[in-house]
Parts: C-alpha cells; structure tokens; sequence
C-alpha cells in the first residue's frame, strides 16, 4: 500500500504515512477540519495551473490547514507564501509538506475576523480552499474578502466543494464584482469537483475605493 501520492509536481503524503501518523502522536489535538488533505484544494490547483498568479506574486493562503495550495504556488509560480490558520496545531504538517517539496512557507496563526485591512496591502493574491464550511463562517469570510478588496490585493481565488455557506458568499462578490464564479472539474487521477470564485481586483480606483463592509454577507443574498 503506498502511503503517498503525487499531484500537481507535489508529493503528499496521506494519513497512513508513518511521518504523519508521527506527528499526530506528537501533536495536540486538530481542530477545524484541518486534519487531512482536502480535494478543493486539487480544484484550487489545476484551475491555477490554467489561470496562474504572476511569477514571484505575494500570496496569502486562508484557513490552509496542511498547506498545498500555498506550497503549489511557492514551488511552481516562486510565489512568496504566507498560510494563515486559527489552528497553530496544523502548521507541522504544513511545514513537512513544504520541505519534502523544496520550498519555504512562513506561517501565521489569526482568525479570519482579526485579519485587518492593514495586513493585506502587502499581498498580491490570497486563495483558500474549503475555508466555508460552516454557517458562522459566511460572514467573516465574506468580510475578509471584502476588506482584501478594498486593501486593493489583485485577485482572490478561493474553492469549495459546493456547499450552501460558500455559495453565499460566491454569490454577493459575483454580483457585485468582477468575478468567474464556475464549476470545474479535475479529471483522472484525481477525480475532483468543486466550485470557483475568482475575483479580479485590477480595476479602476473608484470601483476598488467602495465600501465592501458586507453589511453583512446574509444580508444581501
């Protein structure tokens, strides 16, 4: 039985390996659903590899859990990566898949609400795949979101696998945005299916000055 894969030029490793059933033992307990490998992030990377950021682009990953989406730009686009979660006990497996694939990944522990305007100027990009899981993360997703818009990052690409609480949030930025919101479909070996919402930023000042406060998220959808 291997107890490894590889996808999208990344080695990752699954549950079974003995390093990740290691630093299970060694670690605390996971919370948040960051304790695996998760297939939007599959949809995450092959609609990158056909949509790609620009090369050396300042990304920040959401809710990154063990971390490939970030790791993926890091080692094909030389992206400088920073992965933020609310769980600091995700970041070994974080950190392990980056030096088994050769790259470098600063990590940041925060909550999506305590992420200011303030702290995303200096980003070119964020992404996140399945960080919408529950109901009480539509609005401080969406907020995020909003405020990435108005600290002027150039693009948000976040996926999901399609579930009601990301259609919300999907559905108010494609509306009032300039937005791709599709489905999209990774073939064999992967077999992934998930839903994308791309927002591109670069647009005229006025536009990216609004107000994008949500007042709230539920409120408008």
């Amino acid at each position: 039985m291997t107890h490894s894969r590889n996808a999208f030029g990344l080695e990752i490793l699954k549950n079974s390996h003995p390093d990740i059933r290691r630093l299970k033992a060694l670690g605390g307990d996971i919370e948040l659903h960051g304790n695996k490998f998760w297939k939007s992030t599959f949809v995450l990377m092959d609609y990158l590899r056909e949509y790609p950021p620009e090369p050396g682009s300042r990304i920040l990953e959401l809710g990154c859990g063990w971390g490939l989406g970030g790791i993926f730009c890091a080692k094909h686009f030389d992206a400088e990566v920073i992965a933020l979660d609310a769980d600091d006990a995700v970041f070994p497996f974080l950190e392990h898949h980056a030096a088994l694939n050769g790259v470098n990944v600063d990590t940041i522990q925060m909550n999506f609400e305590d992420v200011e305007q303030e702290h995303l100027h200096q980003f070119d990009m964020i992404i996140g795949a399945d960080i919408c899981f529950w109901d009480s993360l539509v609005e401080p997703v969406g907020e995020l979101i909003g405020r990435a818009v108005d600290a002027g990052v150039g693009r948000v690409v976040i996926t999901d696998p399609g579930r009601p609480t990301f259609r919300e949030v999907a559905d108010y930025f494609h509306q009032n945005e300039s937005a791709v919101y599709t489905d999209w479909s990774v073939p064999e070996p992967h077999n992934a299916w998930g839903l994308i919402l791309d927002i591109d930023n670069n647009k005229d000042e006025d536009e990216a000055n609004q107000d994008h406060s949500l007042g709230s998220v539920t409120d408008q959808c």
